[in-house]
């Protein structure tokens, strides 16, 4: 229904729109001269009339309408659900309403069904009067707008003040998004340092959070949790496969960028850059099977044909495969940074005698040096959050080690692992999850801080 709703207040704002269009050209009688604002304004305005209060009519319907639904029925049943629980009764309001709505058959009692169907009957009350609500809202909007639609009427302004609240509003959304996710980790992560010190865990040697939650050993471990929960061979993990990552999508990256801004022809160019983009278009879980049935079994036996073993599930090629993944990443960044280099500073460096190469380290590289940097730092962000990619190919083994030929974990891939099924948001193993988020987004908001700092550090020198 509010879908459906939503397509016609798309067409009543077409409606609306040429409505006061047409009413401010005839008002003026053909002189648009005559008009305070332009006719586009004055159709512009009406259809803001028109149709946003009806929108926030619907957005609130559709926010309290779940609640009162809920009471109402509780209210019909109370006399049935006397002896339930709070967890029975959110157990049957959900059964009720997916048999409702869902169209869920079998499995289901007569009190539920009897909710059900009282479920449908409000529903279909509530729609009938959202749509009279909506239709009374846009015939009102409709009035009044046209009845202000006159020779000297502010419509500009109307128009204006409503953009900039709707780009208030993105940006109040963005900014609001960002301060709940961190709200939501540290709180999250402060109830697990209540469970387990902080320095065990950043600090700590062994995480095996499992361990809590299996055979004869949990009741010990829970009474010392910080034996579980060292988080420093998880650090370890996602730094290695980082590492390897960066030094193949360093180099051949940056020598991509290169070679297409100062080497390549155009017709060549045109070709090559959206080939090699095309590689930051491929899922994932592509890469992650690319790695795990070839890149991981001839590492395998390349290692065995000279006498070294090589883990089926290594850094190594979990690392190889996710610097293919992020090369795009800073080819394509550094060719553009490159491209922004002023001609001016190459024939300066031609005309004293400098060689193409030896302009390119003297002169480009050093002027294009905070692109290249904000790059690379955004590569290492995209390798540090993958996860599918060494879910398949590194596996799950929390290995304190530097050897990229053994097996080894990130802190995503443990965040997964730990989520995963059905879990109690009041244990330390689940709120573990948020620790490692926070100190995930602790570690990329660093890169970020450093990627500024180098931008505002280098940009005025090549100003």
């Amino acid at each position: 229904m509010i879908a459906t709703l939503l397509l016609v207040l798309v067409a009543c704002a077409i409606g609306a729109f040429v409505i006061g269009r047409n009413r401010a050209i005839a008002i003026a009688g053909g002189k648009v001269a005559s008009l305070h604002s332009r006719p586009s304004h004055h159709g512009a305005s009406l259809a803001i009339v028109c149709v946003v209060p009806a929108l926030a009519l619907i957005v609130l319907w559709s926010i309290i309408a779940p609640n009162v639904m809920d009471t109402a029925v509780l209210s019909r049943f109370s006399a049935e659900l006397a002896d339930y629980g709070v967890p029975q009764i959110e157990g049957f309001l959900r059964d009720s309403r997916a048999v409702a709505f869902g169209g869920i058959a079998g499995f289901t009692d007569e009190l539920t069904e009897q909710a059900a169907a009282y479920y449908q009957s409000l529903n279909a009350t509530g729609n009938m009067i959202l749509a009279a609500g909506t239709a009374l809202f846009v015939l009102a909007g409709l009035y009044l707008g046209y009845r202000a639609i006159k020779l000297r009427t502010r419509a500009r302004h109307l128009v204006e003040r409503f953009i900039l609240v709707i780009l208030i509003a993105c940006s109040a959304v963005a900014i609001l998004t960002t301060i709940g996710i961190v709200l939501s980790l540290v709180v999250e992560t402060f109830r697990f340092f209540q469970k387990v010190p902080a320095t065990d865990f950043l600090f700590g040697l062994h995480w095996s959070p499992q361990s809590a939650f299996e055979g004869a050993g949990r009741e010990a471990l829970a009474q010392d949790q910080s034996k579980i929960f060292g988080a420093i061979p998880i650090f370890a993990g996602t730094l290695l496969i980082t590492a390897i990552a960066i030094l193949v999508a360093g180099p051949i990256g940056l020598m991509s960028a290169i070679y297409l801004s100062d080497y390549a022809g155009p017709r060549f160019r045109a070709v090559a850059k959206p080939i090699l983009e095309i590689l930051a278009g491929v899922p994932t879980v592509v890469y992650g099977f690319f790695a795990a049935l070839t890149v991981a079994p001839f590492l395998r036996n390349l290692g065995e044909s000279v006498g070294t073993s090589v883990s089926s599930e290594s850094a190594l090629a979990a690392g190889l495969v996710m610097g293919i993944m992020i090369i795009p990443f800073v080819s394509s960044l550094s060719d553009d940074v490159i491209n922004a280099v002023p001609q001016s500073l190459r024939d300066g460096s031609a005309a004293l005698g400098a060689t193409k190469s030896e302009t390119i380290r003297k002169v480009v590289l050093p002027a294009a040096l905070p692109g290249i940097v904000s790059a690379l730092l955004l590569a290492i962000s995209r390798a540090i959050g993958e996860t599918m990619i060494v879910v398949m190919a590194a596996g799950l083994a929390a290995n304190l080690t530097i050897n990229p030929l053994e097996a080894v974990t990130t802190v995503t891939v443990q965040i997964v692992t730990l989520l995963v099924g059905d879990q109690e948001f009041d244990s330390a193993k689940t709120l573990a999850a948020f620790a490692l988020g926070l100190a995930l987004f602790c570690i990329t908001l660093t890169l970020n801080v450093i990627a500024l700092r180098v931008v505002q550090k280098y940009r005025e020198r090549y100003d």
